[in-house]
């Protein structure tokens, strides 16, 4: 499996390359190829690169080269190529190209393509971008100019990531929507073309296919700066001072102290979360459906194919799945985001989109430690959108074809226990299946072990984009003091990391119900969670945690609406027994 290649653009100062070495922080070593000179008598310049050195640390290995393709080909070490502009010019300067006499880079520049499709480690690239750069109006600057665009826009095309630095700010830019059959262009189109010139002999071709009727390809990225996701503010517990008062008012309540059981506690949990006694009851709870194929699918661990993970999406998306009919049961909205669907799903839907599937979990890592990055803070910034507007009580839900495979591998890692104790039936396997399941997730936790006390390596390991998503939304809406209802096993081994990623965030969640999969209590014992319901569900979606939803409300209808002895004239529990001591005074 390929590491990911970005390709970040930028002015003079516009940030760029501390962008970069931020990108490759979770890697023990990186490459650093210099394309630059590296003795000058320009002060300003041998400035610059000492305070380049100065940021990088002892994980830096500094390689000074213009052969920069065969560099790429030699080792696949996580690398750090900075930058293109100076190796442009060195290019130019080796062929004499700052003269009138045209030339033509194309073999060059495809050369260096073809060395970074070719690397399969984690490669991140600098570049000027054309526009942003200090160009002197002379043919020389022109010329540099034209090469310098055709040459971003070449090493673009090979690239999974383009983003776009300004101000030290980092916007993720769209793919180009272009045909499958059409390859991108490696030659600098010229600035001007001659009207007059006879236009070229017609010459027979085949008619181009009719246009797809497919949902358009979504933008690749979302728009979101991955840098540092895994981190975490502290998480402020919700108030005990509250949850004092919420108490006391319970036994003020016309009911014998304790007598509605659980639903006295929940009531206290929501009063705590809000800091308000008595709790506001909930206007604008949110489900998020977390979507994701992952490749361990292939190995036969589900009853279902993976083409049903875009089926279900587009289902809940049109409103025809379970946790719509319970979520308008219960008074809450629902989204879903397609984090990597193996298929092309509506843009609305995919605008957080990290990649298509997963790695198979069982040979080879899910993600890459960036794509785990950007995955975190996709959920991170969704769970900040909807408390931004409004929401008072979020719900994470899931849907991907074999996706309690990689649940009960987080789950099975974090808890030491031994595969065959928690593997379950998913979505109703056979007996083989359920031995070709547990093989993988013995092969899973063999690989996910050594990273147990990392959280974004263990994701980035076998977790999957839906997953890892799933954990940054749990652990954010935890920072952001909003409860939320848990759903079944998948998004409760999520929860798991999410409490490692953010420490406490667990006392921001309130468990929906019991799964039947074997793993979910386990998760649940892990996190001292006690679920709500146990009624044998094993959908996922948020159907669970909707299914308690409607408790939730009715826990704040007891606080809020319900009489005190004294509102209601009811003798308390002590008054009977004092006049009755009273009567035989």
């Amino acid at each position: 499996m390929s590491g990911t290649r970005t390709l970040i653009l930028g002015g003079v100062r516009s940030g760029k390359s501390g962008h970069g070495e931020a990108l490759l922080l979770g890697h023990p070593s990186v490459r650093y190829l210099a394309t630059g000179p590296t003795t000058s008598s320009d002060a300003e310049w041998v400035a610059r690169l000492a305070a380049h050195r100065a940021r990088r640390d002892e994980r830096y290995t500094t390689v000074e080269t213009i052969d920069v393709a065969a560099a790429l080909r030699a080792d696949s070490t996580p690398t750090l190529l900075d930058d293109l502009g100076n190796w442009l010019a060195a290019q130019l300067d080796a062929v004499g190209g700052w003269g009138d006499e045209p030339v033509d880079l194309a073999a060059i520049r495809s050369e260096m393509c073809s060395a970074i499709s070719g690397f399969t480690g984690e490669l991140v690239i600098i570049s000027p971008e054309v526009g942003l750069s200090v160009v002197p109006p002379t043919p020389a600057g022109r010329r540099f100019q034209d090469e310098l665009g055709a040459l971003n826009e070449a090493v673009a095309a090979v690239c999974d990531r383009v983003v776009l630095t300004v101000a030290g700010r980092v916007l993720d830019l769209p793919a180009p929507v272009t045909s499958p059959e059409e390859p991108p262009s490696t030659t600098p189109v010229p600035a001007e073309t001659d009207s007059a010139s006879p236009a070229p002999e017609a010459s027979p071709v085949t008619p181009p296919p009719p246009p797809s009727t497919a949902t358009p390809a979504p933008t690749a990225h979302p728009p979101v700066d991955p840098t540092d996701a895994e981190n975490f503010p502290p998480v402020v517990p919700p108030d005990t001072a509250t949850a004092t008062d919420a108490r006391a008012r319970h036994l003020e309540l016309t009911k014998p102290p304790g007598s509605l059981g659980r639903l006295e506690d929940i009531g206290v949990w929501l009063a705590a979360c809000q800091g308000a006694c008595p709790p506001r009851q909930l206007t604008a709870p949110s489900v998020v459906v977390f979507a994701g194929d992952h490749g361990v699918a292939k190995s036969g661990v589900s009853a279902f194919p993976s083409e049903v993970t875009a089926q279900m999406v587009a289902n809940i998306a049109s409103g025809g799945a379970a946790v719509n009919v319970l979520a308008q049961r219960a008074g809450a909205t629902v989204r879903v985001f397609d984090m990597s669907v193996d298929a092309d799903t509506a843009p609305e839907v995919s605008r957080y989109k990290v990649r298509r599937s997963s790695g198979d979990l069982r040979t080879t890592d899910a993600l890459t430690l960036a794509e785990a990055r950007e995955a975190l803070a996709a959920g991170r910034a969704i769970a900040d959108e909807l408390v931004d507007s409004g929401a008072d009580l979020l719900i994470g839900g899931e849907m991907g074809i074999g996706n309690t495979t990689p649940a009960t591998v987080l789950i099975g890692t974090l808890t030491r226990r031994e595969p065959v104790e928690i593997v379950g039936r998913g979505t109703g396997i056979d007996d083989a299946g359920w031995i070709r399941k547990t093989a993988a997730i013995r092969d899973g936790m063999r690989r996910a072990r050594k990273h147990v006390h990392d959280p974004l390596s263990l994701l980035a390991t076998v977790a999957g984009a839906d997953l890892t998503a799933l954990a940054g939304f749990l652990a954010q809406a935890a920072v952001r003091r909003t409860p939320v209802i848990l759903d079944g096993m998948v998004v409760t081994a999520a929860a798991m990391v999410a409490n490692e990623l953010a420490p406490g965030a667990s006392r921001w969640w309130l468990a929906g119900h019991r799964s039947v999969e074997p793993a979910h209590t386990v998760a649940l014992a892990h996190l001292d969670l006690e679920p709500v319901l146990d009624l044998s569900m094993r959908l996922g979606e948020g159907s669970g945690a909707l299914a308690a939803l409607p408790i939730v409300a009715s826990s704040v209808d007891i606080l809020t609406t319900m009489a005190t002895f004294a509102e209601a004239g009811v003798s308390d529990k002590d008054e009977p027994a004092g006049a009755l001591a009273a009567d035989r005074s």
